[in-house]
Parts: C-alpha cells; structure tokens; sequence
C-alpha cells in the first residue's frame, strides 16, 4: 500500500495495442488502486491491468514492453524516456512477488522437516530399519551400478582386471557351466576371492596359474557366489560405510565418491574369515561341482576342510565338464602369461 500511494499521481506516454495484428496506439498509462490504467488521449479509460498480473516480455531492455499475465499478444511499450514509470512498475512487480504466498516454499520445508526427523531417527533410534528400507528399494540396476564403481575403485589399487581376448571367452564358458554371477580375475589383489554389490565375483589370478585344474576356480566362485546370496553385499558395504551412505542412496540413489573408496580399501584389507566346510557340501552338489580340489586349494593338509574331501559329492559321480583342455589354457592365459 505505500508503494502504490508513493506512485499514485504517476503518469506516463507509451503505445498499447490488443493484439499484434491491431496498430499500436498513444496512451496515456498510470497507477491506479492495485492496476495499471491504460487509457486513451482524451483521458478516457481502455482497459485496466492487474498489477498482480503485468509481466515483462523484455526484462532489462528499453523500450520496455509489458504484457497482462495470460494474454502476450496485449502489449504495452514505455520507451526510454519513461524510466521513472518502468522503475515504478517493475518495484510494484517485485513488491507483488513478495507478498504472494509460497506453497512450494512451504512443501520445500515440510518435505525437509520430514526427512530431518527420518534422519534424526534412523541415526538415534533404528539405523538397521534404515538400512532394511534402503535394501528393500534399490533396484537390481543400481546395484550393478554400485559394485561397477566398487569395482574401478578396486582396480586402481590392484591393476585392471585380466582382459585377454581368449582367456576371456574361456571365462564365459566357465561361468555359463556353472550358473555363476560375473567373473572378474584381478592381477595384484591379495585377497582370492570377493563379492560386491550387483553380482560381482572377484578372483585373484593364482587360482588359474597356480593349479592344474578348473575346479579350484570354479569352487571359490561358487562359494562366493553363495555367501553373496545369504548376505547381500549391500549391506556389509552400507554396515561398514554408516546410516549416511544408506540416507545418501535412499534420498538421492547415488553414494558418496569417498564412502566408495573407504569401503574399496576395507574390502581388500579385511581379515579373510572362510565359511564352514560342512555348509559348503549343498553348494558344490548343486553346481555339480567336485569339492575336493577347492578344500585342498584352501587347506593343502586337508585337515581343516575334511568334510569336502570325504563328502565330495561327486564322488563316484561323473559331473559335467567344466572346460575343454584347450579352454583351460586360454582361461590361464587370461591375463597375458
């Protein structure tokens, strides 16, 4: 109100035309109760604009022209010489603007409110709600995406994983034998095998240049496909990494760069815990896979994994082939001899 009574005897000329078929006419503009007066040479009134509703088309040129809210082929240019009325309407404008409500404002706030008490909770009261609700709504895709960039984190610190064109072929056919997530054999990894988010399985190339069988690669694949299913990746790495990094990829899908790169680094140094041997017979049953090879593999003695060698449960049994002569020296090969 005392903007519009600081301009109220405010008069200036401009050219006003209804649609840009009609040819412009002189008027006289001026301020009146919350509206632009247009009106003609004779004083007489032609139409009235809300002040709630005027709008710039050119915003910081001259000549200024401006429009009704909702009708851009109504014009109305003040040339240059009328500053004093641009700048008296363009004040109108902004003091408008400011005391329209703010609906979206207010849905801004409420929507942070509402996830800074989510935060509050999940952080003092229920982190493993937190982390059981992140779980249960990522996606398959997400995950892939989480263990791929685990995994160019991984072979920065342990060289890229073997690519060698045959090898890995002969690494395909392996993997479509048994039924197994995606294989990755890594160069300088002091670990021998790892899960990751996503259905990564990650092998250290000792397991084939060091044995004169398949059977050994193709267990510790197994196993580690199996201890991936009965505890998801995920969640060890949102476990190690804080409720942040579950906040992080509930609210905005992605986790943090440097939360990666922690977890990477644990991944590698972390004290290898194998799982029992007993509990390990189902899965090398239903891989048709031989146990005796893995069992010596970890344990050249026997004395610690034999339930896999006197279990083995293709004893007496003619499983399937796992690969050709041939296939197994090209898999050897796969990272370059």
């Amino acid at each position: 109100m005392t903007a519009l009574k600081k301009y109220a005897r405010l008069e200036a000329s401009g050219l006003w035309r209804l649609s840009p078929d009609d040819q412009r006419r002189e008027v006289i503009v001026s301020i009146g109760d919350a509206t632009l007066i247009i009106s003609d040479m004779q004083d007489r009134a032609i139409t009235h604009w809300s002040l709630a509703a005027v709008q710039r088309a050119n915003p910081g040129k001259r000549p200024a022209i401006f429009y009704p809210d909702g009708d851009p082929n109504e014009t109305l240019e003040l040339g240059t010489g009328e500053a004093q009325m641009i700048d008296a309407i363009e004040k109108l404008r902004r003091a408008v603007e400011r005391a329209r409500p703010k609906p979206g404002r207010l849905r801004w706030l409420g929507m942070t409110l509402s996830i800074a008490a989510v935060l509050a909770v999940a952080v003092f009261w229920v982190p493993q709600a937190l982390i059981n609700h992140t779980l249960s709504v990522v996606p398959s895709v997400k995950r892939a995406e989480i263990g791929k960039a685990l995994l160019s984190r991984i072979e920065r610190m342990t060289g890229a994983s073997c690519s060698e064109p045959a090898g890995v072929r002969a690494l395909s056919t392996m993997r479509a034998r048994l039924g197994a997530d995606k294989l990755v054999l890594l160069p300088g990894t002091v670990m021998t095998s790892l899960h990751l988010p996503g259905g990564y399985i990650l092998l250290n190339r000792s397991l084939v240049e060091d044995f004169e069988e398949p059977d050994v690669i193709a267990g510790y694949a197994m196993v580690e496909q199996s201890l991936s299913r009965a505890n998801d990746p995920l969640r060890q790495l949102l476990d190690v990494s804080g409720t942040w990094a579950s906040f992080q990829l509930l609210t905005t899908g992605k986790i943090n760069g440097e939360l990666l790169d922690s977890y990477a680094e644990f991944l590698l140094t972390q004290k290898s815990n194998p799982p029992s041997p007993e509990g390990l017979l189902p899965v090398f049953a239903m891989a048709e896979l031989r146990s005796t090879p893995y069992a010596y593999a970890r344990d050249i003695t026997g004395e610690t994994v034999l339930p896999l060698i006197e279990a083995d449960p293709m004893t007496g049994g003619s499983p399937k082939s796992l690969l050709s002569d041939a296939d197994w020296l090209r898999l050897q090969n796969i990272c370059g001899g």
